[in-house]
C-alpha cells in the first residue's frame, strides 16, 4: 500500500476507529510507516452507546490519534440499520459530548460530528450550536454550558 500511495499528490488515508483500545502496537507502527511516508491520515468515529459515549473515553481516542499524527475528522452519529439500535446514541446526547470535547481538547482534536442523511441526501454537521442572535448581538456558550452576551461590532466611519 505505501509502494502505491508514495509520492502522489494530495493524498489521505482516513482509518475508522471507535476506540482507544483499537489503537494496538501493530496500528500504531502501521500509522507510524504511512505518516512518515508523507501520507496525510485522518480518523472517522461513530458514536456508539456503551463504547465511546462519553467525553472522557473520546478525549483519549483523540488525543491518542494526534498523538499518532492522526486527524479525528469525523465523529458520525449511528445510521438507523437494523440491527443497531441498542448502540444508538440520542443526537441530544451526541450534542452534550462535543460540548465537553470543546472545554477538554485542542481544536486538533475536534472531530466535526456529523449525521449522514437516510436516503443519500448526503452528510451534515450536527454539533452543538455555541452562538444564538439576541438584540444588539449575541448570546454565546462557553464550553461548560455558561452563556455570555457578546455584542454586534460597532463600525466607526
Amino acid at each position: 500500500m505505501l509502494e502505491a500511495l508514495r509520492g502522489r499528490p494530495a493524498t489521505y488515508v482516513v482509518i475508522h476507529i471507535n476506540h482507544r483500545d483499537e489503537l494496538t502496537p501493530d496500528g500504531i507502527a502501521a500509522l507510524r510507516r504511512l505518516s512518515q511516508a508523507g501520507i496525510s491520515l485522518l480518523s472517522q468515529t461513530v458514536l456508539l452507546r456503551g463504547v465511546n459515549d462519553d467525553a472522557d473515553v473520546l478525549t483519549e481516542l483523540f488525543r491518542a490519534l494526534v498523538a499518532n499524527n492522526v486527524k479525528p475528522y469525523y465523529l458520525h452519529h449511528l445510521d438507523p440499520a437494523r440491527g443497531t439500535s441498542h448502540f444508538r446514541v440520542p443526537i441530544a446526547r451526541g450534542q452534550e459530548i462535543v460540548r465537553q470535547l470543546r472545554g477538554r481538547v485542542s481544536g486538533l482534536c475536534q472531530p466535526t460530528y456529523m449525521l449522514d442523511i437516510p436516503g443519500g441526501h448526503g452528510k451534515v454537521p450536527i454539533g452543538q450550536g455555541y452562538l444564538s442572535a439576541r438584540e444588539g448581538g449575541y448570546e454565546v456558550t462557553d464550553p461548560h454550558g455558561t452563556v455570555h452576551a457578546y455584542p454586534e461590532a460597532i463600525v466607526s466611519r
